[in-house]
């Protein structure tokens, strides 16, 4: 099997530079308050993804700062996946601007692997007037390492009798999985390359870091990655999260931010007539440091209040961190999820009240209705997504 990990370069950013010739070449950040996106010109001083908008402008005074066309980014995504669906019948989306293709058994109608990529980058250059990063290797783990490794606008191609020589060298840090704080666990035991990862035994990393994570760790480090392209899959969960900026923040404004996430998330849910039973909360402190907390419920439900109600539990246990650390980002997410069948019983007050809000939201807009708690709110983005 041959896999390719094609991903759009700076994506939202990249759209603007191609709508726009006075941005081509330049500093460009998408989104004010908060980084969205940011191009290479403007990452090449240090700018990132979800920072404050104020020290973005401080590292780059002469950064263009335009906002967020949401509407072209979901049409430029079509069409390029329109490319993508042209080149292999076998897509696995991953985001809007990201996706893996199976290429397996195609060289007689199309070529080598790295013939395909070479069309794809072209097509998506020509039709979509976009640069796209692809990476080629025999598992899907290492096209996405390939992918990284390859950008800006490049291709990697990772032959088979080199996997482990291209892989080991790379930092620690480019296996899924390896976090900040995994990454740091790690230097403490003197990792820092793929390689010195793959010369400890499983039992060794299942007792430095759980069964799940070691065990994980052990396989990718040697390129035991057996998953397959697989099209149409459905999301594990259903999320949001949103930057708030460098503080002080008070517990009114977070709890009103938490419940803008949930409220987004859970009509997300009921749209795709899902359910779920876990709920998880993740956090990212003024230091930059992040926490997860989660609890599993003992019914599955896309009720917004039942949601809320666990996800402000959650957050409670963490106010105590967040007053002495300061908090900068409030994510959210639902998973375990299962399809919603229809009920044949009568709704409760809650579920009548969410489908009633729904209902008003489809007809009159998302704004024609919200929350008291938001009344007044800078209800944030809502960034666009694959259909479920």
């Amino acid at each position: 099997m041959f896999v390719l990990h094609a991903d759009a370069d700076a994506f939202f950013a990249s759209v603007e530079q191609r709508d726009n010739p006075r941005l081509r070449g330049r500093p460009v950040i998408v989104g004010g308050g908060v980084v969205l996106a940011a191009s290479y010109e403007a990452k090449a001083y240090g700018i990132r993804t979800a920072m404050g908008g104020r020290q973005a402008r401080r590292l780059c005074p002469d950064a263009i700062v335009v906002p967020p066309r949401f509407s072209a980014y979901t049409e430029a995504s079509r069409a390029m996946f329109a490319v993508f669906e042209d080149t292999s019948p076998v897509v696995e989306g991953l985001s809007i601007d990201e996706a893996f293709l199976d290429v397996r058994g195609m060289e007689r109608i199309a070529g080598t692997p790295a013939q395909i990529a070479v069309r794809l980058r072209a097509a998506v250059r020509e039709r979509v007037g976009l640069p796209v990063t692809v990476g080629v290797a025999r598992t899907k783990f290492l096209a996405k390492v390939a992918s990284g490794v390859a950008k800006p606008d490049g291709l990697l191609v990772v032959p088979t009798d080199r996997e482990l020589a291209f892989l080991h060298p790379l930092p620690v840090e480019c296996v899924w999985g390896v976090g900040p704080a995994t990454a740091r666990r790690l230097q403490a035991w003197h990792v820092r390359t793929v390689g010195e990862l793959a010369a400890l035994s499983e039992s060794t990393l299942v007792a430095m870091l759980g069964q799940a994570m070691g065990r994980q760790l052990h396989a990718l480090a040697r390129n035991r990655d057996f998953r397959r392209v697989e099209p149409g899959r459905r999301r594990g969960s259903i999320g949001s999260q949103r930057a708030i900026g460098r503080g002080p923040h008070s517990a009114e404004k977070i709890d009103a931010t938490l419940v803008g996430i949930v409220d987004r998330i859970t009509r997300r849910l009921r749209a795709a007539r899902r359910v779920g039973r876990t709920v998880v909360l993740r956090l990212r402190f003024g230091d930059f440091e992040r926490a997860t907390r989660s609890h599993t419920l003992p019914f599955a439900t896309a009720s917004t209040q039942a949601i809320l109600i666990t996800a402000r539990a959650l957050l409670a246990t963490a106010m105590p961190l967040i007053e002495r650390r300061g908090i900068t980002l409030i994510g959210c997410s639902v998973a375990m999820l299962t399809a919603d069948p229809p009920s044949q019983l009568l709704l409760g007050p809650e579920e009548a009240l969410d489908a009633t809000v729904d209902v008003i939201r489809d007809r009159y807009g998302s704004s024609a209705i919200t929350r008291a708690v938001l009344l007044g709110r800078d209800p944030g983005f809502s960034m666009p997504l694959l259909p479920d």
